[in-house]
């Protein structure tokens, strides 16, 4: 009996170690991750040096807790924080700072159709042939964000509103798995991406009267 308990002993005490471990790189992340959408949301382009190291600590943890399409979205967020960086930096004309642009309506129903296909064919390939959690849901805020981030790297003024509803679904997803402060995070992240699409509109629209006082 007294090895049994000892037993249970060592197992729950290296299960808090690994928690407590969770947690802080969790923190680590979540203070990586804010700074990214502040600085985003200021057209700052350093926001993709935090999105480098938060998304690089998000591969390792959410692997550990099998959210696999989720990692696997991570480094594809470390590749995009590279890409970013330099279109940011100089892909707008003649090599200037990338300005904010808007896209139709068609374009975005496009996007929407296929991005929601996409994700239906890996969501049921996961369901499949591995044991991820929540595998639709997880590949629908996977492949959308894989989308959007390719929006925020154009400027493209409605990537704001994506991340509105991913962030929504987002919440749910993290608070099943216990990532508490990812879930907190994703609850500013609501607000935030509101915010943004304000302050980038406002841009967008400083830009716009520019344009058409040059051309008239």
């Amino acid at each position: 009996m007294k090895d049994l308990f000892l037993s249970i002993g060592n197992t729950l005490s290296a299960a808090l170690g690994e928690i407590q471990m969770l947690t802080m790189w969790e923190s680590v992340a979540v203070i990586l991750a804010l700074a990214y959408l502040v600085l985003a949301m200021r057209q700052n382009i350093w926001c993709w040096a935090a999105a480098f190291f938060s998304t690089a600590i998000y591969t390792l943890l959410f692997w550990k807790v099998s959210l696999l399409m989720e990692s696997v979205l991570n480094v594809y967020y470390m590749a995009m924080a590279v890409y970013g960086y330099r279109l940011w930096k100089g892909g707008g004309q003649q090599n200037s700072a990338l300005q904010v642009e808007s896209w139709g309506m068609k374009t975005h129903l496009i996007l929407i159709c296929v991005t929601t296909l996409v994700a239906f064919i890996l969501g049921w390939l996961m369901a499949t042939y591995t044991e991820a959690s929540f595998p639709y849901l997880d590949a629908a805020t996977s492949c959308f964000a894989v989308m959007t981030t390719y929006l925020v790297a154009k400027k493209v003024l409605e990537n704001w509103l994506y991340w509105v509803v991913i962030d929504l679904v987002s919440i749910y997803l993290y608070m099943s798995k216990g990532l508490m402060l990812t879930s907190v995070l994703f609850v500013f992240y609501v607000g935030l991406a509101v915010w943004g699409y304000f302050m980038w509109r406002q841009q967008y629209m400083q830009n716009l009267q520019c344009t058409n006082a040059a051309t008239a």
